[in-house]
């Protein structure tokens, strides 16, 4: 039997993770096993030799590999210490899944993709001397942070830090379309632009007028907003960066724009071909007035941007609709159309159920919680990025007559685990910090100037995280628990406060604080009243030892004042510092559980090109602890957005929060969890899933979250 198991082949292997023993057990070694021969069967065999260092990096650079400039930031001693630092580290891939990925979709390949130029350690040493701009010091804490598991920077980074042929190093984009000509058509670019380089995009919409809305006082000439969306699509459909990721955007619509059956429309299974949307995600954005009329069962008004912007001089996202509500029905100079509250709220379920669109973001909610002046309007492609932007306005041949603040995401995530486990956790968010900081100053997108002026004014990053599920199961946690939602609250919470202290750090560090900070509740202070108002602690006894045992100190009332006084008089650098993105490809990786929601499944089951099933552990499963891996369907949405809200109450932008239902929920159910999300604080939601059964009983069809 031994004999007959070591001639299986890697996939073989993995594969019998689905089957159990005679004792009813996972065959979790046979993923080690797995993993052990993809090396010995693949990797090794198509590895290109090199018999040092330096003929190696020489080979690269020459052959235009790597990008000669990242190296000549050092002298040659220094790097080879670091990649002898990274080796030195023993780091082994913890699931045949986590190797595949690697070598499949991050790894230096020879340029006709059939041989490997790089290891793991390779590529850490590679991504730490990008990041650290010729400083050792960090490239050194660079390597430990990221080898160790602690920090994973995103998809972007990840993949192309000091290659010579790459994308960006950002993950995702965030524009504004006016209502105007040339602002579409400065779109319709920017999506090329943008999405050539590797990035998603996201788009507003919801300052264009209406379909049937005059066009130079003439009645009934705008197409409205689906045909915007088609172009954009098309875009999308067409750029990509050199075959490695597919064009993906997203459009998001305000609530109350007329055009939002419409839009919503597009995502229906029946719907014509002439206006349906294949690959466009959708966006919906709800402020609060809109429950409250569905509350009341009353009708909801529809308002005309064309005639919104012209009665108040600012475009449709500018305004509160929320606040705004009762005076704009009354103005008869905006025209407007009603339609029942409730019947929108079970449209948006119905297609929900259909398409798992649209995301909603909770406008007031989200701007209620924003710390910069400004409105925030909109979101990205995976509804995790929350700040405020402004318009450009441009001349006849689309020059810029005024460059408005557009976004970019600047991305990574810690491992909840392995940073509790980190011998110093307020280095480990510090180092993260400056490395998410690096990738927003080298991230110069000349060909979108309104997202390079909004990169240079706000040094806007997102930490995030991931592995919570993996953590509390391996603590001995149920996700969602009384324990699980004290452990989440005391982590994000001391997260935030050492953010923020390195975030300060770089102020002093630089003299710069980002572009606005004077008119920020940093500035004023009132950013921190509810740190000093009540004393933050764990609630209950397991979460006390759990931070004890990593003697990780969780700020005081006097931490906060010391760091408040320092930032009200020196500031900050970044304008934005945490977002929490799903996660996909970086957790198989790094050995994790996607972004802080459930799992999907103890063993999640993927599709992987050529290969076909791949399958993934869950992280520190083990057959003595599987009751601990109730999957997200099983835990239910209720819990699910109880955790979420934990965190949400420390981060300053948003989370990727995707709600999991069973097959036996109905669209009553939806509402239910939207309502619900909406009254804990919840600013965005992500996607729905409905839990789909295969035939034979034994395979769920979970989803795949957007590969950060």
């Amino acid at each position: 039997m031994t004999h007959s198991i070591e001639q299986l082949d890697y996939h073989a292997l993995n594969a019998m993770l689905n089957l159990y023993d005679e004792q009813g057990n996972i065959q979790f070694d046979k993923d080690k096993l797995a993993t052990h021969h993809f090396f010995r069967q693949h990797v090794n065999q198509n590895t290109v030799f090199f018999h040092d260092l330096k003929e190696k990096l020489d080979f690269l650079v020459q052959q235009h590999y790597y990008e000669a400039q990242v190296l000549e930031q050092y002298d040659f001693p220094f790097i080879k210490q670091l990649f002898k630092h990274a080796y030195s580290k023993k780091f082994r891939f913890q699931s045949f899944l986590g190797a595949f990925k690697y070598y499949t979709s991050y790894t230096l390949k020879t340029f006709d993709g059939e041989r490997y130029l790089e290891r793991y350690e390779d590529r850490v040493c590679m991504v730490a001397l990008t990041l650290a701009q010729g400083n050792t010091k960090l490239a050194t804490h660079l390597v430990d942070e990221i080898i160790s598991g602690r920090f994973q920077p995103a998809t972007p980074t990840f993949l192309n830090c000091g290659k010579k042929q790459r994308g960006e190093l950002v993950s995702c984009f965030l524009l504004r379309i006016e209502d105007n000509m040339e602002s579409i058509g400065r779109a319709v670019n920017s999506a090329l632009q943008l999405s050539k380089r590797g990035g998603g995009v996201a788009f507003l919409l919801t300052n264009l007028r209406e379909a049937g809305a005059p066009i130079k006082r003439i009645e009934n000439q705008s197409s409205g907003v689906v045909p915007v969306m088609k172009m954009l699509e098309d875009a999308f459909s067409y750029a990509n960066q050199l075959g490695a990721r597919q064009g993906a955007g997203a459009v998001y619509l305000h609530a109350h724009h007329p055009d939002i059956y419409h839009f919503l429309d597009t995502k229906r299974e029946n719907a014509d071909e002439k206006i349906r949307i294949k690959t466009l995600s959708l966006g919906v954005v709800i402020p609060d007035i809109t429950f409250e009329l569905a509350k009341r069962n009353e009708d909801m008004y529809l308002f005309s941007p064309y005639d919104v912007e012209r009665v108040y001089g600012v475009p449709m996202s500018e305004i509160s609709i929320s606040e705004k509500y009762t005076e704009m029905v009354n103005n008869a100079e905006i025209r407007k159309k009603k339609i029942k509250a409730r019947a929108f709220f079970q449209t948006l379920a119905e297609i929900q159920f259909e398409s798992g669109y649209p995301y909603i973001m909770f406008e007031d909610t989200v701007n209620r919680a924003n710390p910069i002046a400004g409105r925030i309007n909109m979101s990205n492609l995976c509804s995790e990025i929350l700040q405020v932007n402004s318009a450009s306005e441009y001349n006849p041949d689309l020059s810029y007559r005024q460059i408005g603040h557009d976004i970019s995401c600047n991305l990574g995530s810690m491992n909840i685990a392995m940073a509790m486990d980190s011998p110093d956790f307020a280095h480990t968010v510090n180092v993260a910090i400056r490395a998410l900081t690096s990738v927003a100053q080298m991230t110069k997108i000349e060909s979108v100037p309104s997202i390079e002026k909004g990169n240079q004014a706000s040094h806007a990053i997102g930490l995030g995280q991931m592995n919570l599920h993996g953590y509390l199961a391996r603590e001995g946690i149920y996700y969602g628990s009384e324990e699980g939602l004290d452990f989440t609250n005391i982590y994000f919470y001391t997260v935030t406060y050492y953010a923020l202290l390195a975030s300060n750090q770089l102020a002093i560090e630089t003299k710069q604080r980002f572009k606005g900070f004077e008119q920020s509740k940093y500035a004023t202070g009132e950013y921190f009243d509810k740190y000093l108002s009540k004393q933050w602690l764990p609630k209950t006894q397991k979460v006390h030892q759990l931070f004890s045992q990593s003697n990780i100190h969780i700020p005081t009332q006097e931490d906060w004042q010391k760091l408040k006084l320092s930032i009200m008089t020196h500031g900050i650098y970044n304008q934005n510092l945490q977002a929490i993105p799903p996660t996909g490809s970086i957790s198989y990786i790094n050995h994790s559980t996607s972004s802080i929601h459930p799992i999907v499944a103890p063993i999640e089951i993927r599709k992987e090109g050529k290969i076909g099933r791949v399958y993934y552990p869950a992280p520190f499963m083990t057959n003595e602890n599987r009751h601990f891996y109730q999957d997200a369907y099983e835990i239910g949405a209720e819990k699910i957005i109880d955790t979420y809200a934990q965190a949400s109450q420390h981060i300053d932008q948003g989370l990727s929060l995707t709600l999991f239902f069973s097959d036996e929920a109905t669209t009553r159910d939806v509402n239910k969890a939207q309502i619900y999300a909406w009254r804990k604080g919840i600013k965005t939601l992500y996607y729905i899933r409905i839990r789909q059964t295969a035939l034979a009983g034994t395979e769920i069809k979970g989803c795949v979250s957007c590969a950060l």
